[in-house]
């Protein structure tokens, strides 16, 4: 079966074709780490982290890079009002950013550089810009690429050039190059860099945001590669940046596959912390919420479409993971007369699951046939059908299934049904009765059986989609 991808380059769908047969090489914008990473860089990182795992699911060996941004505007002034030397401030984001990672059970790529690792590289690149035509340095001694020597500019993001243009010299407190599109490959230093500076041919400086990219990921992965990946807002200039002046130092393609993930929003507005809305991985886990609930709501949208975040989503996330929970302890426990068509049964579910994933990661169709999974496997449980070796066979199923979810954690199910918060029978029955006069739109009793629950000691929680939880008051 082939795996295809929405590739941004084209926009179009296309059957992905390595480079190298039985290997795939990709590249993953990463932080900048200046702050802990919120929620809506990891849409991009579990993304990507999915885009990973069905590679691998489809039989290739992927070799990763994502690049740690520990210079730049961001982390200078940051580490400058911290008081604290460029390495160590952001140091302690690095460490935060990998801690995130397993909490999500994103799989580790095979390298992490980081900008500052690498100044030599960048340096290098910019050399070969000089020696090709393509770079200058103007009067605030910064170093420029200049898009005019570049025709193909805008072919990801399809920018309109003529429109870019604008024949003149550009000077003023933000530019002093010949195009106002022109971007930077080398900034000069200045009064607040601080002491933050490497020794280049154009002299004191830091490099540019994009050169980073380019450079990192042509040392480890060659001059033309397989994907890169990111978010959508950075199709437009970093991307762009980036193929221009990677194309421009070897006169190759550079990347054969581009693949964007749209943004995330929360409660249907743009993540900001002035809404109140903003909020980081540490923030979710503070209010009792596990990794593998968010990573489930992280990677439940298709990865072109928006991902609208919320409470609610994330409720349900593990009422259907703890469905997973129990219906493994049931697999675990069968000893019924047997089910010959179960091996069957367990064939067309992974047909539909990979017809789901290897079609641009589609994952409804994955989730689908989870679902498919789970309901027949019940079924079965309930008419005790299942031997020993037939509920073998659907572990085994959900283990492959987990191989791209990343989710479910099969051999450590038994333990949290057990750790699982236990309810009176009382209150439960009368949260489930509640539950039921909700759905018949009885809102009398619901509120009558809402206090009943409350006068023993416990509240109920409501969700959308008639989701609900018990706590103790």
């Amino acid at each position: 079966m082939k795996l295809r991808f929405f590739n941004t380059l084209s926009r179009q769908l296309q059957d992905f074709q390595p480079i190298s047969d039985g290997c795939a090489k990709m590249y993953t914008c990463g932080p900048t780490v200046y702050n802990f990473a919120h929620i809506g860089n990891f849409r991009a990182y579990s993304f990507e982290d999915l885009l990973r795992r069905t590679l691998e699911y489809a039989g290739l060996k992927v070799t990763q890079v994502m690049n740690l941004t520990d210079v730049d505007d961001k982390t200078i002034r940051d580490s400058r009002a911290a008081g604290l030397p460029l390495r160590t401030f952001t140091e302690k984001y690095k460490k935060a950013f990998f801690d995130d990672l397993k909490t999500l059970n994103i799989e580790p790529a095979e390298v992490y550089p980081a900008a500052t690792d690498h100044i030599p590289e960048m340096i290098r690149m910019i050399e070969q810009l000089f020696e090709r035509g393509i770079a200058y340095q103007s009067a605030d001694r910064c170093v420029y690429f200049s898009i005019d020597k570049f025709p193909q500019y805008g072919k990801l993001a399809r920018i309109d050039r003529d429109n870019q243009r604008s024949g003149v010299r550009i000077k003023n407190d933000e530019y002093a190059k010949d195009s106002v599109a022109d971007f930077a490959l080398w900034k000069a230093r200045d009064e607040a860099d601080g002491d933050v500076w490497w020794d280049s041919p154009w002299g004191q400086g830091r490099p540019g945001w994009h050169i980073e990219c380019s450079a990192m990921s042509m040392k480890y992965l060659g001059d033309s590669f397989d994907i890169h990946t990111g978010g959508i807002d950075n199709m437009f200039p970093h991307h762009e940046d980036e193929i221009a002046q990677s194309e421009g130092v070897t006169g190759k393609k550079w990347v054969n596959y581009w693949l964007h993930c749209d943004h995330l929003m929360v409660d249907g507005d743009k993540m900001s912390k002035s809404l109140g809305n903003f909020y980081t991985l540490r923030d979710l886990i503070s209010r009792g919420y596990t990794g593998r609930e968010i990573r489930w709501v992280l990677i439940g949208t298709h990865y072109r479409k928006k991902l609208n975040f919320t409470f609610g989503a994330v409720d349900q996330a593990r009422d259907l993971l703890n469905k997973v929970d129990e219906l493994v302890v049931r697999l675990q426990k069968a000893a019924g007369t047997g089910d010959a068509g179960v091996s069957e049964f367990v064939a067309k579910c992974k047909e539909t699951f990979e017809n789901g994933i290897f079609d641009d990661l589609n994952i409804s169709g994955a989730v689908a046939a989870l679902y498919e999974l789970m309901k027949g496997a019940n079924r079965r449980l309930d008419q005790n059908l299942l031997s020993a070796g037939d509920a073998r066979m659907i572990l085994d199923c959900l283990k492959d299934f987990d191989r791209v979810f990343g989710c479910f954690d099969v051999d450590g199910a038994a333990g949290r049904c057990a750790a699982a918060e236990t309810f009176p029978a009382e209150v439960q029955a009368l949260a489930e009765q509640r539950a039921a006069a909700r759905k018949a739109k009885d809102f009398a009793e619901s509120d009558r059986l809402r206090d009943a629950i409350k006068a023993l000691g416990y509240v109920v929680e409501d969700a959308p989609g008639g989701v609900w939880k018990l706590k103790k008051i």
